[in-house]
């Protein structure tokens, strides 16, 4: 198990209650499933060296990747 990660599943959840089109998909924090996913070592390596925080990071960019790809499509 990573050293960083903390469980997080006794903790509430904090929902934000708003309508879906005022809701932006990446401004909605804490709603997370765990996963396991196989990555290069090399890649994950250099998630890592940039300090804590490298799942976030990762996210991020899987996130931006799949925006661009919704985006393409509907063009």
């Amino acid at each position: 198990m990573n050293k960083e990660y903390v469980p997080d599943w006794d903790q509430p959840v904090n929902r934000i209650e708003e309508s879906a089109v005022a809701v932006k998909p990446q401004t909605i924090n804490g709603v997370k499933q765990i996963v396991t996913i196989r990555l290069d070592v090399d890649m994950l390596e250099w998630f890592k060296s940039a300090g804590p925080g490298y799942q976030t990071r990762i996210n991020q960019v899987l996130r931006e990747y799949m925006e661009a790809q919704r985006a393409a499509k509907a063009e």
